[in-house]
């Protein structure tokens, strides 16, 4: 899965919870995906030299977020 189809992804589960009607607004749902991401990430950093992918696929995904 690239970088923007996980973005995508991780927003729409906080947009559409119930997969019908939005729990929260996009802005909204945006925030908390960057949240979640963040949480990711800083989760990781320790490991940061043995996960280098990681984390930037973590970062791409961070950025597609950003620009939807």
């Amino acid at each position: 899965m690239t970088p923007k189809e996980k973005a995508n992804e991780i927003l729409d589960k906080y947009w559409l919870v119930d997969n019908i009607i939005p729990m929260f607004t996009v802005k909204q749902a945006k925030q908390c995906a960057l949240i979640a991401v963040d949480e990711i990430l800083n989760s990781r950093r320790k490991h940061l030299v043995q996960s280098l992918k990681f984390y930037e696929y973590w970062q791409e995904v961070k950025q597609e977020i950003e620009k939807l």
